[in-house]
């Protein structure tokens, strides 16, 4: 089996090379897929694709019309994929469920410490040799409520190292697991609780219908006056100009983003020579109460390693005609 591997960075052929111990053919491009990228693909029978690639039905019919049977994204989510237009034509889809929740969240809770105790500004100062701590006061997280949004294994984690902090921790899940309850004391609570009552509010749920624009102007109004706002969910989840209305208004007294709403084409590449287009996101950049990331929460050895194993499972089960555990789609063309 010949596989295409769109957005490579280095840091994933290393990984994927090393776990590739069946020699599946591996050809890895730079490029995100897209309708302008989409023929390096060519003679391969499956394409690994990441978070910001774009496999929409359109791309799924020219990825079907060259010979492409298999899809495979590096990736636990899979919004950016039409699972259902896939499974029409009969390409088999499979994710990476789960690879390392922990580092997605220790990100969250050092985005919540590096913006608290303002260590961005601090080591800035530092370096310039001014040593007054007028404007660096934080706050004790010990007796502060968190509210967490999507308590899935990652959630979990967050509030099993909040629960340590000696936070008091609320969340809203669809499926609520009386484990985390028993254990880190967390109180399931419906949405408008947990904006009206959390001092920081981290998201960690999927992108879908449901999920949209969760943070809007209308929930935002909800929330407490100088609430820290976490996302290393997807960045679909918060309407930005709504967040930036909200920075500007101090009704949101700090944001910590490893994702936005808009960030494909623009996270994951070197755009430092570059004038930014993005008039929404350089107006991001200008507050000194947010802190951005650029998609990296999900960046440690352990994950990466994680992310390379299942990846070439998932495609070793593709070229032996069985069916991965990681399937998203019912239907499979079993072809020579």
């Amino acid at each position: 089996m010949r596989v295409t591997f769109f957005s490579s960075k280095p840091y994933d052929i290393e990984y994927l090379n090393n776990a590739n111990k069946e020699e599946i053919e591996l050809h890895f491009v730079e490029e995100s897929l897209s309708e302008a990228s989409l023929y390096l693909a060519k003679g391969s029978d499956a394409v690994s694709v990441f978070t910001n690639d774009d496999v929409s039905e359109n791309i799924i019919d020219k990825l079907h019309s060259i010979g492409i049977r298999y899809i495979t994204t590096r990736s636990a989510g899979y919004d950016h994929i039409n699972i259902s237009h896939a499974e029409e034509l009969g390409i088999a889809v499979a994710n990476v469920p789960e690879y390392s929740p922990y580092s997605i969240a220790e990100h969250a809770v050092a985005m919540m410490l590096c913006l608290n105790r303002k260590l961005i500004k601090a080591n800035q100062k530092v370096k310039s040799q001014n040593y007054l701590l007028d404007d660096l006061i934080g706050f004790d997280l010990n007796g502060k409520t968190v509210g967490i949004i999507g308590a899935g294994k990652i959630g979990g984690i967050v509030a099993r190292i909040l629960h340590g902090f000696g936070c008091k921790i609320l969340a809203f899940d669809i499926n609520p697991n009386n484990e985390y309850s028993d254990t880190y004391g967390v109180k399931y609570v419906d949405l408008e609780t947990l904006y009206a009552q959390s001092d920081i509010i981290s998201l960690h749920c999927p992108l879908n219908k449901h999920t949209k624009y969760l943070i809007n102007e209308s929930t935002i109004a909800l929330m407490k006056r100088g609430v820290m706002i976490i996302n290393t969910g997807r960045g679909g989840v918060i309407d930005t100009k709504a967040l930036i209305d909200g920075l500007k208004s101090g009704k949101i007294g700090y944001a910590g983003l490893d994702v936005y709403e808009n960030e494909k084409g623009l996270f994951f590449f070197n755009h430092e020579n570059e004038i930014l287009q993005d008039e929404t996101f350089a107006r991001l950049l200008s507050f000194k109460n947010v802190l951005i990331t650029g998609h990296q929460a999900f960046l440690t050895r352990e994950a990466l390693g994680n992310i390379a194993d299942t990846t070439i499972y998932n495609l070793e089960c593709f070229a032996k005609k069985v069916k991965s555990q990681n399937e998203l789609t019912r239907t499979r063309v079993l072809q020579d």
